[in-house]
């Protein structure tokens, strides 16, 4: 899919002032590069610690290894969580904090992946970063129980972790869980109710649960780490959050729009299950005449949707303004992260690394 953004959102994601030039992916590209070589020493040392069971569906799911363990090249993400906590912590406390906070920015990763691991059993995805998810390989039971490993790694890495930080860090870990998990439950809880019964502020309030809590608890630990009052680690919170609604609904839109050559998942998978993303739940609410279209579409019972269908729901969803609205609210949320960032690093080249890696996340088309 072509890059989406639009002249209102590169307006909301300007620079604060003191900042010259744009920035632009290659800035991000290189955080995240950086990021890797940092934190997969770490992840592969936690990973290795595992059972033989669980560490071979784990070096799968990271794409470390085929699935009948010989070596792979494959790819682990983008690392944006372990990155938030590492340019958090330079952000307040330089290179030194950095550094320290490696091994929480390994723990924040892992917990990202043990969602991903659940996430797809209970969503039926198939694929994910262009390769068989890990269920799909080795059973449902393997890749739920993998999943709870990597939790338990992520919380075993602070408690072992002699930084001052990793106490106040662990237990903010584990709240974020539970607000994963609620929200994870709410989201589950909506495709069972009826297109007319969910309102967009609900669905907001899941999405923040199941995206932003992890991106703000990831720039929280990193503020941790630099020894950041309560005001600025809040401050961060709130920045993650707001970014990462961002980049949940620009999440929703390359679900329907996106280009599987580039996304790693099937053309409209989330509309052939009917999920009611965010782009669909304010196409179905606009009250519109293609909204009413689009809740004839998704009352029909969840089986396999055929091309024609997925690219007619797309259509109505489009129509009603849903893809629209997803573009404006993600500038929205980045300009109320903008401000919350201002508030914890006022000084624009401090922020460097958390304004590029906001960016990467708004103009992300894939």
């Amino acid at each position: 899919m072509a890059e989406f953004v639009t002249e209102r959102e590169q307006r909301a994601t300007q620079l604060p002032p003191g900042r010259s030039e744009p920035l632009d992916g290659s800035e991000a590209a290189v955080i995240l590069e950086r990021v890797r070589a940092s934190v997969d020493p770490e992840l592969r040392t936690a990973v290795a610690s595992l059972p033989g069971s669980m560490r071979r569906i784990a070096r799968y799911h990271f794409g470390w290894e085929h699935a009948d363990g010989t070596p792979a090249d494959g790819d682990a993400g983008k690392a944006i969580r372990p990155a938030l906590v590492l340019a958090a912590a330079d952000a307040l406390g330089g290179p030194a904090a950095r550094t320290a906070a490696v091994r929480a920015a390994a723990a924040v990763e892992l917990v990202h992946n043990f969602t991903l691991l659940h996430d797809d059993v209970m969503d039926r995805d198939t694929s994910r970063r262009h390769r068989p998810t890990a269920w799909t390989v080795f059973g449902d039971a393997d890749a739920i129980l993998a999943g709870d490993a990597l939790q338990a790694l992520a919380l075993r890495l602070l408690a072992e972790d002699p930084h001052p930080a990793s106490a106040a860090a662990a237990a903010r870990l584990a709240d974020c869980v539970l607000e994963l998990c609620a929200g994870q439950h709410a989201d589950t809880a909506l495709e069972g109710r009826a297109p007319d019964e969910v309102a967009l502020d609900e669905v907001l309030a899941m999405a923040e649960a199941k995206t932003g809590a992890l991106l703000g608890c990831a720039c929280a630990l990193g503020a941790l780490y630099a020894g950041a009052g309560a005001a600025e680690v809040a401050a961060l919170d709130g920045f993650g959050r707001q970014a990462g609604l961002a980049f949940q609904l620009i999440d929703d839109v390359i679900g329907i729009w996106g280009d599987p050559r580039r996304t790693g998942k099937p053309a409209g998978a989330d509309l052939a299950a009917r999920k009611k993303s965010l782009p669909v739940v304010a196409a179905l609410t606009s009250g519109t005449p293609a909204a009413a279209d689009l809740a004839e579409l998704y009352a029909k019972p969840h089986v396999r949707a055929d091309a024609d269908e997925i690219a007619r729901t797309a259509l109505a969803v489009e129509r009603a303004g849903g893809r629209d609205w997803a573009q404006a609210e993600a500038a929205d949320r980045m300009a109320r992260a903008m401000q919350e960032l201002a508030r914890a690093v006022p000084d624009p080249e401090a922020a460097a690394g958390l304004l590029a890696l906001a960016e990467f996340v708004t103009r992300r088309s894939r």
